[in-house]
């Protein structure tokens, strides 16, 4: 019986194997891939970077000019506004008048040492203890800028410019403050942003990293600002470039351009080359697009080789296990469309497929016949036996003698017994292997019927296990049983008056290479005990060394074993334990017959 196929895990199949192989060798051209993809995207970045530079100082430049133009008028009226001061009415028509002419300032005033104004184009009174820029003049009078969330006047936001005003003496008096509105970030007009593709945002700040102007609203300048550098980093006195991620979360090209070294600074910043975010899977593009190519390849060969290969191979797969598993019809292995090394591998099957089919029948066909010539010498054995125990059936009718009878008798059962034996041996023939429980059985019933007489009523029980013996061990199993069945159905008596004779036989095995035979009748409780030597079943026979005592002791060195008997409280038993050959033997024994 040929073993069920083992399931085999998925790295041993042939789909596996040529995918992990064009992996192995696609491998080092999708690096190649992916790195040169990285290289061209920092290329694109640099370009990007550099253009942005340029862009950045380009846009700025308007911005530029107007705080330059902020600082310049706050420094010439802190020049001019001292003299002015001590007047309180000329102080304000001044501030007003500038305002008229530069409207694009929210407030123009000045804030003497003790933070109150007075003098502003308002015309109202003003407290700039609070003010940044105020507090910074007191520690350092210089020009400075500062950014103030709601201006005094606009009410918004305010980009508020500052400078400090000495009198004659050159005294610190107070500061000149110049506030203009954040609406946004003036970008030059000549720029060119308005042409570029590329969304421009803009910002500048101070050397401190305060956000000074925007060309985006205040609370919407995330996309402005690198997340992982703080402003106050970017500040220096050349230009730099770089790439990195917004505070949105955005990859975006950003360039720090110095308006006022160490005091003011523009940062300007664009997605990178081609206007678009690349941050998720269209950031990873370079590395996505290769490595989606290498699957999508290893994903076509796998369908190329289930294809052209796979699927004809498990056809012919599937047919060589069933004609080796026992089934004799090939089935379809229509493999027409396979490439032609698949299709000569068929064409092999199918030509070994006819010649085994063939053998196999020659093969049956001889083993028939012999089984048949088999058959036949048992059933004429049979046959001659039961005409030889005819022929001394009619011998003893004719003899006078009770003695002659008796043996003749004796005899008579004897060859009876052979006749049976051939007889289960003619239906089991041709078998490498008997079952010894369905010999026996047949051999026990077939003497305890012929023995079974109104005057002489038998009980018998009976316990084979299923042994599967040799026919060298089970001709002279059956032969003793045959002997110590018709020795005990001789000598049995029942134990108490009527009652029937009791006779019982065991066949178990012990263990998987031994087994033990026991049978056992009852006797009459006035019998005396047999003499020592005496081993055959039952048999009052005082006489050492007698027929039955040597034939059942001739069958048990046949079987390899000897005779032990128990004889007491009105039983008597045999019992022989012996090995069971393999049942190779008889296989071997067959094949060996077969080729001679």
């Amino acid at each position: 019986m040929t073993d069920a196929p083992v399931r085999r895990g998925l790295q041993e199949r042939l789909g596996y194997r040529v995918a992990f192989l064009l992996a192995v060798v696609l491998l080092p051209l999708t690096l190649i891939s992916v790195f040169k993809s990285l290289a061209v995207r920092e290329q694109a970045l640099a370009r990007s970077e550099a253009a942005l530079m340029g862009e950045t100082m380009r846009a700025a430049s308007g911005e530029l000019r107007l705080i330059q133009q902020a600082r310049g008028a706050a420094s010439i009226l802190a020049n001019a506004i001292w003299p002015l001061v001590e007047t309180e009415n000329g102080c304000t028509l001044l501030m007003q008048d500038l305002l008229k002419e530069d409207p694009q300032y929210s407030l123009i005033a000045f804030v003497p040492v003790t933070g109150i104004s007075t003098c502003n184009s308002a015309g109202k009174r003003f407290d700039f203890k609070d003010d940044p820029l105020f507090m910074r003049a007191l520690k350092d009078s210089q020009t400075a800028f500062a950014v103030k969330p709601i201006g005094l006047v606009s009410g918004s936001s305010v980009l508020e410019i500052s400078h400090p005003v000495f009198d004659e003496n050159n005294v610190y008096r107070g500061l000149v403050s110049l506030s203009l509105p954040h609406y946004g970030l003036r970008i030059a007009e000549d720029s060119g942003t308005k042409d570029n593709l590329q969304p421009l945002t803009m910002i500048t700040y101070d050397a401190s990293g305060t956000i000074l102007t925007s060309s985006r609203r205040l609370d919407d300048i995330g996309l402005a600002i690198p997340r992982d550098r703080a402003l106050a980093a970017l500040t220096g006195t050349k230009a730099v470039s770089f790439s990195a991620l917004s505070v949105t979360g955005q990859e975006r090209v950003f360039s720090a351009v110095p308006l006022v070294p160490d005091e003011l600074y523009a940062l300007g910043s664009w997605p990178p080359e081609g206007g678009q975010a690349t941050g998720g899977l269209l950031g990873a593009a370079p590395i996505m697009v290769p490595v989606l190519m290498w699957v999508v390849s290893l994903i076509v060969a796998w369908l190329a080789v289930e294809r052209l290969v796979i699927r004809h191979i498990r056809k012919l797969s599937r047919s060589i296990t069933l004609f080796a598993s026992g089934n004799r019809i090939v089935g379809d292995i229509d493999v027409r469309k396979a490439p032609l090394e698949i299709r000569e591998m068929a064409e092999a099957y199918e030509r070994m497929t006819e010649t085994i089919l063939h053998d196999e029948a020659e093969m049956e066909d001889i083993v028939h016949q012999k089984e048949v010539l088999l058959r036949e010498v048992h059933h004429r054995v049979k046959n001659n036996l039961q005409l030889i125990a005819s022929i001394m059936n009619m011998q003893m009718r004719r003899t006078h003698s009770a003695e002659a009878k008796s043996i003749m008798k004796g005899l008579q059962d004897r060859v009876m017994s052979l006749a049976t034996i051939h007889r289960e041996l003619y239906q089991t023939a041709g078998l490498s292997d008997i079952h010894s429980d369905e010999l026996l059985a047949t051999i026990v019933r077939q003497i305890s019927t012929l023995a079974d007489r109104p005057d002489r009523r038998l009980a018998v029980k009976t316990q084979f296990d299923d042994i599967r013996m040799t026919p060298d061990q089970a001709v002279p199993l059956a032969l003793l049983v045959a002997e110590a069945v018709t020795n005990a159905i001789k000598y049995a008596h029942g134990p108490k008056g009527d009652a029937p004779a009791e006779l019982w036989l065991r066949l178990v095995r012990i263990d998987d290479t031994h087994a033990e035979l026991t049978v056992g009748n009852t006797i009459s409780s006035d019998q005396q005990p047999l003499p020592e030597g005496d081993i055959a079943v039952g048999v009052r026979d005082t006489r050492e060394g007698g027929l039955g005592t040597q034939l059942v002791s001739a069958f048990a060195m046949q079987l390899g074993s000897n005779v032990e008997r128990r004889e007491g409280d009105g039983i008597f038993e045999l019992s022989v334990a012996f090995e069971l050959r393999p049942l190779s033997d008889g296989e071997e024994r067959n094949v060996a017959a077969e080729k001679a």
